[in-house]
């Protein structure tokens, strides 16, 4: 009996002990994770991740809205910092080249509205199509074009994304229809790439942005009539910097509010100048027209620091004061990067270095511009077509023909 108890007494002792090792174990595990967490925090003196609230949406015949509390990551928030920088860099160096008469006719600068177009690619997908106006250039980068493939597309360099034979609104890249010069004329054409993606049968959609100056083109209704006729999977995206040409929306527009002009579209308005404000607003729009529901107009509330185009000073309609104000007070690289900050997603030393490599990549990148070549005038009737049903493509007059013959895009 007394060995029975003593066999008890020893097998209850040792499962004593082994709790007490697991609790033991245990404690060092949490121990060390926290001990781990605390050194990874203080040597790299960054958060993974952290939570914003944008402003609040305005919506049209819609019964939900975007969480206007977003999330996001350390990654995420280099690259969209990364990606506006650039452009802003980009843009900077396009003006400063126009100045010198290197680059010629027209040019019109995205510097403001950065956040709208790397705010959708944020959200985009592969297969996802877009279509612009005029103001391409920062698309263009967005949509997988480099920065000399961009600013020597400007200076009529044969490094340029069209061999230098577009310029300024004539670029394109794999699901970017451009660049269109005629005010207006992409937004049915936008319906036009909407319709393919609907027939293929992807779940692919299209972007179509045109700026407030083109919202009141007849053919951007025509284009909403059909768009809602067949369902089609296009956001219509109206970027409303305030400004067509030197006319102020206030005296071009009975009705401002862009986002309701759909009338039997539904419509959303987003704070244009907040780059994680447009990525979740696109995000539901992409998942609205996907879905089956039919077309989406959105608004971005944004704003161009330069005028229309190089010709424009863009100070004879407004005031300086109103430009600076907007700079001091919404800039959307500005205020993204103080978010980054505030939040500890990075620290001032990180995104110094990144600033310097993005004025590297941007200077390099425009010094190729100036140096590189023309194309050849045996290169003038390349690539009109993709299958040329004739020989010769007409020249200067109709005896002088020139022979079609294919180069593809720039290497």
């Amino acid at each position: 009996m007394l060995n029975n108890c003593a066999r008890t007494l020893g097998r209850q002792a040792n499962k004593r002990v082994d709790a007490l090792q697991s609790v033991s174990d245990v404690r060092r595990s949490i121990s060390w994770n926290t001990i781990s967490s605390f050194f990874a925090t203080s040597k790299n003196n960054y958060a993974t991740e952290a939570s914003f609230e944008t402003k609040p949406y305005k919506v049209h015949k819609l019964d939900t809205t975007p969480s206007t509390s977003v999330t996001c990551t350390r990654d995420e928030a280099l690259l969209l910092y990364r990606k506006m920088q650039t452009i802003r860099r980009m843009e900077t160096s396009a003006g400063n080249l126009y100045k010198e008469k290197i680059i010629r006719g027209f040019c019109h600068l995205y510097s403001g509205q950065e956040a709208v177009a790397v705010g959708m690619s944020g959200a985009m997908r592969p297969h996802d199509m877009v279509i612009t106006a005029y103001r391409a250039h920062g698309w263009t980068y967005i949509m997988g074009i480099d920065p000399l493939g961009v600013l020597a597309e400007l200076t009529g360099r044969v490094s340029g994304c069209s061999r230098g034979k577009g310029g300024s609104m004539h670029m394109y890249s794999k699901n970017f229809f451009g660049g269109n010069g005629i005010v207006g004329a992409q937004v049915p054409l936008g319906a036009g790439l909407a319709f393919a993606q609907k027939y293929n049968g992807n779940d692919g959609v299209c972007i179509a942005l045109y700026g407030d100056g083109a919202s009141n083109q007849g053919q951007a209704f025509e284009a909403y009539n059909m768009a809602k006729l067949w369902d089609l999977p296009c956001i219509f995206v109206c970027e409303n910097n305030g400004y067509g040409m030197g006319t102020s929306n206030q005296r071009s527009s009975a009705s401002t509010a862009y986002y309701t002009r759909g009338d039997y579209i539904p419509g959303i308005w987003v704070d244009g100048m907040d780059v994680l404000a447009v990525r979740e607003a696109t995000r539901y729009a992409i998942d609205y027209c996907k879905s089956g529901k039919g077309p989406l107009v959105m608004e971005t509330f944004t704003y161009r620091y330069s005028g229309h185009s190089m010709s424009d000073p863009g100070t004879s309609y407004r005031t300086r004061d109103e430009i600076q104000e907007v700079r001091q007070t919404r800039d959307p690289i500005t205020s993204f990067k103080d978010r980054m900050l505030s939040s500890q997603l990075a620290t001032a030393e990180e995104l110094k270095k990144l600033d310097n490599e993005i004025k590297a990549q941007v200077d390099e990148a425009t010094k190729k511009a100036k140096a590189d070549r023309e194309i050849g005038l045996d290169e003038l009737p390349a690539d009109i077509y993709s299958q040329s049903l004739e020989p010769t493509i007409r020249g200067t007059t109709p005896w002088n023909g020139m022979p079609h013959k294919h180069v593809g895009v720039s290497s």
